[in-house]
């Protein structure tokens, strides 16, 4: 078995289901013949034929309705949105539409399908290609809101989401889409959604992350360990619904929690986290949550990206002070 990287493993999910259920259909700007701007869904259109690989107009807004349309209807459209800084024109129709339609329907219509959406900063593009709002979506009740980290658990949580009957916002790191290889088996076998996945064990700070943020976490968990000191990594996954138990139950082993996101630190979904932290686990605390965040600017051109974006510094260096109250 060769090893494939995450844009790979989003391609061989892609086909797997396509194959596996007629039902599924895949639309987007320039994903058909071209096979998309990353190449995520090269050689369907080949394969499936015109008829459920659909090219479209540059529209998101109507690549969004379409989508509801074809979903309530017995279809499961698979929608890619180039970049997630596309997606705001399409906001109409994903808030006011497709996450209330089992609400408004009183459960008789469901609306099962996924927006893709490559997002993040990191491959030195402009800003509406770099950005990472998943806070508004996570906000917004009948939405899931997922972020893969690897390649594995881009192909298991992909197949979820699509077999899942209402829809999912499906974020992928673009900085992760070609930086590792993993052997991943293309059995079909999907992964839970709603569930945080534990990477590491630990007992003296547990740090929380999610997407490409967790290549620079792992990293500090590196270099802390070398320092003697032992912490816990938690890839959180499902941005909502979020599994907050198995956070609190990390927490109360370690008493003190790093969360690390490259967001925009303000209204973030890591202050969500702490707030939930604070609430459930607040006596096991032995020093308050920290973040380390993006600033609360618009992302930078990519001279500046790296310093936007946490570094494994910045991580260790918040991690000192969350281990130096007493």
């Amino acid at each position: 078995m060769t090893e494939i990287t995450l844009i790979d493993a989003i391609n061989q999910a892609l086909h797997y289901e396509m194959h596996a259920d007629k039902d599924v259909i895949v639309l987007g700007e320039d994903i058909g013949i071209n096979g998309g701007v990353f190449r995520a869904t090269r050689g369907l259109f080949e394969k499936f034929g015109a008829e459920r690989v659909l090219d479209t107009p540059l529209a998101e807004s109507m690549i969004a309705g379409l989508s509801i349309g074809m979903a309530t209807q017995g279809l499961k459209p698979v929608a890619e949105f180039q970049f997630m800084g596309f997606s705001y024109p399409a906001l109409d129709q994903i808030i006011n539409h497709a996450a209330r339609l089992r609400n408004r329907t009183r459960g008789r219509l469901h609306c099962p399908l996924v927006f893709r959406m490559p997002y993040g900063a990191g491959i030195h593009a402009p800003e509406h290609h770099s950005e990472s709002t998943e806070a508004i979506f996570s906000h917004i009740p009948g939405l899931r809101v997922v972020v893969p980290s690897s390649p594995a658990r881009a192909y298991g949580l992909l197949l979820a989401a699509i077999r899942d009957p209402d829809p999912v916002i499906f974020l992928e790191p673009t900085r992760l889409y070609r930086l590792n290889r993993q052997k991943v088996p293309d059995t079909g076998v999907a992964l839970p959604l709603d569930q945080s996945f534990l990477l590491r064990e630990g007992n003296d700070l547990t740090l929380i992350s999610w997407g490409a943020m967790l290549r620079e976490t792992l990293l500090a968990a590196d270099a802390l360990l070398q320092k003697g000191l032992s912490a816990e990594v938690i890839d959180v996954a499902t941005l909502k619904p979020l599994d907050c138990d198995t956070l609190v139950f990390s927490l109360e082993k370690t008493g003190r929690c790093v969360i690390i996101h490259e967001a925009a630190r303000f209204c973030g979904v890591g202050a969500e986290i702490a707030a939930q932290l604070s609430e459930k686990a607040f006596f096991s605390l032995k020093a308050p949550i920290q973040r380390v965040t993006g600033y609360d600017v618009t992302v930078p051109y990519a001279q500046l990206e790296k310093q936007y974006l946490p570094s494994v510094e910045r991580i260790i260096n918040v991690v000192d002070q969350t281990l130096g109250f007493a």
